[in-house]
């Protein structure tokens, strides 16, 4: 096998000395356009290969940013992940990811083994039991996004608005005439989880009602929970008349529990999902779903993190995202009838 080729060939190749070689492939220092001309010229002749490891060595960078979510197989992070790896990598960057599986002692050994493998920076997504200081504390060695996450005013994140949308579902609900309303989100430890439930409240609020707590469910990941809750919750004397639950894992598990009750949707039971998902859109009655710009979410997570490497324009610097949310109205829900 022939040896790899080094950058003291393409000196030679190039004519020019090893420093100005240098220079010119990490266009750095006093170089002049000839002799980048030439040493580029020469790289390609060669076929020459930069080692990245060598180049992160010299230059403390590696060109790789790491990326954490909770659940790979979630199809709403699939979108976000490639719109951001799109945005870094037109400015040369590649992206490293990995799941916590909504873990923080995962979180934590994966924020390790990206530090480990000298990433220029992380994107956190939600993970189990959030903290603020955690951000805080990374960015004082690296940038740091936050992801739909808890992050305090000296960090940088994107957040979408989950409780103005939940409050807006869920009025569009009570508007229907449903009152028995199930709310499925995972964990009240996360920030999701939290506005959900708070936007899920001041809906009721504003229509003079109360939510029976009974009917909110959250819980620690949304894996393998949600069937047997809603089978649960179907199985009441007064059971809930309409759902709102995270799109994916849980709106299938609903959906099931729905069909495997006997009922159907939406003539015994109202539906929306949080998130709009390949399975809101082709289920059988199409599923009403609270939406947001999930490709607009991976590419101002991808510019925050450039604008932290000093590859964006100042005009274009923004510290904290906020993506609003829309109600896409389907076929799932109809007016409230008493429960058989």
């Amino acid at each position: 096998m022939k040896d790899r080729i080094t950058i003291r060939e393409v000196a030679k190749r190039a004519g020019v000395s090893l420093g100005t070689a240098s220079r010119a492939l990490n266009r750095s220092g006093r170089v002049s356009e000839a002799a980048i001309q030439a040493v580029d010229q020469a790289m390609r002749e060669l076929n020459y290969k930069p080692d990245p490891v060598a180049r992160s060595l010299r230059t403390r960078a590696s060109g790789v940013i790491g990326l954490l979510v909770s659940d790979l197989a979630n199809p709403l992070y699939a979108r976000i992940i490639t719109a951001a790896e799109a945005a870094l990598q037109a400015e040369g960057y590649s992206l490293l990811v990995a799941s916590t599986h909504n873990e923080r002692a995962r979180e934590a050994s994966l924020i390790e083994i990206f530090r480990g493998r000298r990433v220029d920076a992380l994107i956190l997504g939600p993970c189990e039991k959030e903290s603020a200081e955690l951000i805080g504390n990374l960015s004082k060695e690296l940038p740091v996004v936050a992801l739909d996450r808890d992050f305090g005013a000296e960090s940088a994140g994107i957040l979408v608005d989950h409780c103005s949308g939940a409050l807006q579902a869920t009025q569009y609900l009570l508007n229907l005439g449903h009152t028995r309303i199930a709310l499925l989100t995972p964990g009240t430890d996360l920030r999701t989880g939290k506005e959900r439930i708070a936007g899920f409240r001041k809906a009721f609020e504003a229509h003079g009602l109360e939510p029976d707590p009974a009917l909110i469910r959250a819980e620690h990941s949304a894996m393998q929970f949600a069937f047997a809750e809603a089978m649960s919750l179907l199985s009441y004397a007064e059971r809930p008349t309409a759902f709102l639950c995270l799109g994916t894992r849980i709106l299938s598990g609903v959906l099931q529990a729905i069909r495997h009750t006997g009922h159907s949707v939406p003539n015994d039971v109202s539906v929306i999902s949080i998130g709009d998902t390949d399975l809101s859109q082709l289920f059988s009655p199409t599923i009403t779903s609270l939406s947001w710009d999930l490709e607009v979410v991976g590419t101002c997570a991808a510019q925050l993190v450039l604008k932290h490497l000093g590859r964006q324009e100042p005009s274009s610097r923004h510290d904290r995202i906020v993506i609003k949310t829309q109600l896409i109205l389907r076929e799932s829900c109809a007016p409230a009838t008493p429960p058989s």
